[in-house]
Order: C-alpha cells, then structure tokens, then sequence
C-alpha cells in the first residue's frame, strides 16, 4: 500500500448545495415512529439529520462491488475491502433551518496506516461545515475506517459489555424495514445494510449490519425523547462492535450530576457495548 500517495489527498475539499426540504425530515421521523407535528420551511432540522442532505448521485456504472462509490474521487483509493463509519464529532453552532440553501464543505483532514490484530487499517477523517451562507451551523470531523477482510475461520473478537444501569432507555426492533427505510434516506448503497446474501458469503457476517449513523442517531433521539425541547452543543460517538438485525437492542443514557452532559450507548442482546456518546446540552 503507498501510504505516500494516498495522502496526498489530505487538504482535498469539495462542497454540495441543496435546498433543505421538509420530506426527508418528516420521513426520518415517521421511520424513527416520533410523535410530532410536521416539519416545515421554517423549522429546525434537528442535529444529524443534515445526514439525509447534501449526497452527490453516483452513477450506477461508477459503484464498487459493495455499493459504495469507487474510491479515487474525493475519497482516496484504498486498496481494502472493509469501509465503516467509525465515529464523529460535531459541534452545533447556529440553528440548520428547513426550506433554506444550505451548503456542506468537506475536506479531507488525514489519512493515517495503522496495523492492529485484524490487519492493516488506513484511517480517513472527514472535516465537514453546514453554512447557511456565511454562517457556520455545524462544525464535524468523520472517522472513516477501512480494512482487511478477516481469514477464514478467524475468531471474532469479543467485545466490552455494556454498563448495566441506565437512566433511561429504549428497546429497538432492527428490522429490515428500518434499515431499508435509512438506507433511501440517506442515500446509502452500501449492501451491508440490505443484501443478506452479501453479508453472509462476502462480508461474513450474520445478518444484515445496522448503520452506524442510524445507531447514533436513535442515541441522540432517546435523548431528545427525554428532554424535547433541548438544545444540542455537541455530540461525539464512536463504534464499537457491529449491530445486526437479526437481534434488538437497546439505547440507554444517564445524565452527570447537572443533567447537562449525558453518556449514551447501545447495548447488543447479548450485553455487549455496540457504540458509546457523549452529548452536551446548550446552557441557557
């Protein structure tokens, strides 16, 4: 692999304009089964949700055999098979309003090689800015990660499991529908998340992977369940162990002793922690 090259697109940038409709939110919120009136031009989109906006259409001819788009535009050609969102951080800065014209600008921050016990590893992280014109909404570094995939017959990792208490919860059924449903919203053609098939005899896996996005924005729904109204400064998450849909899971939180930061994560059926949050409220 020549590292050298592949980092020569750090510093890379590209930007995408869309005009912030209302369907795609009300979408989100149907598939999410909130109790709400609807979104309009006018109104707040609620933070990662920019993640249904701002996708360029890639032709069919130009996907890679895991529904991805081929590497080598924006994103660098990494010559490994295994592509996951492996965390973000976000920062909220001014309302992202419904019905306006909105801007992403994303540039290509570092691409690092690394080595661990499943191979080799070559991270890309993403900085990207929502402006609505000159003013900065949101500010979000993305940690994409790609790797190898495992020998056959190799063990699975065992992952850590998770906390046992929690302030408050909520179970969630990952059924095909979902995954179906945030996939066209987001535009996702990755096969991980519908091709079972695919899964299975390619990837490996058991069952169809849940989308890490998904997970972290079910995180941050269940705390907006608990405090509607509240206004988000920041988020982090990072992935831990995959979710599958074969089984539910769970999404948990508890507040520090001032109830304005709160840790979040998932829990597998069988205990394991799938991903972990921080979110911080605005004051005031």
């Amino acid at each position: 692999m020549d590292i050298a090259h592949l980092q020569t697109w750090i510093g890379r940038s590209e930007e995408v304009a869309e005009r912030v409709g209302p369907f795609a939110s009300n979408a989100l919120g149907a598939t999410l089964d909130r109790d709400e009136p609807p979104y309009t031009d006018g109104g707040e989109l609620p933070l990662l949700w920019h993640w249904l906006h701002f996708h360029t259409p890639c032709p069919q001819g130009q996907l890679g055999p895991d529904g991805h788009p081929a590497r080598g535009g924006f994103i660098p050609p990494i010559p490994l098979p295994r592509r996951m969102w492996a965390g973000s951080r976000l920062t909220s800065l001014a309302p992202m309003r419904i019905g306006r014209q909105l801007r992403r600008v994303s540039t290509i921050k570092d691409v690092a090689h690394k080595s661990g016990r499943s191979g080799e590893l070559v991270f890309v992280t993403v900085r990207h800015r929502i402006l609505d014109g000159d003013t900065p909404c949101v500010e979000e570094e993305q940690d994409i990660v790609y790797r190898e995939a495992p020998a056959a017959g190799a063990p699975v990792p065992t992952p850590k499991s998770a906390p046992e208490g929690s302030a408050f919860s909520r179970a969630i059924d990952p059924d095909p529908v979902l995954l179906q449903r945030y996939s066209a919203l987001t535009f996702n053609g990755h096969r991980i998340h519908y091709d079972r098939d695919f899964c299975k005899q390619d990837e490996g896996y058991p069952g169809l992977v849940v989308h890490g996005p998904l997970l972290a924005t079910l995180l941050l729904d269940l705390l907006r369940r608990q405090y509607p109204g509240a206004r988000i400064a920041d988020f982090s998450f990072r992935a831990v162990a995959p979710v599958f849909d074969i089984n539910d899971f769970s999404v948990h939180g508890a507040p520090d002793k001032a109830e304005r930061t709160f840790r979040l994560w998932v829990r597998r059926h069988d205990g394991a922690l799938a991903m972990t949050a921080i979110a911080t409220l605005a004051e005031g």
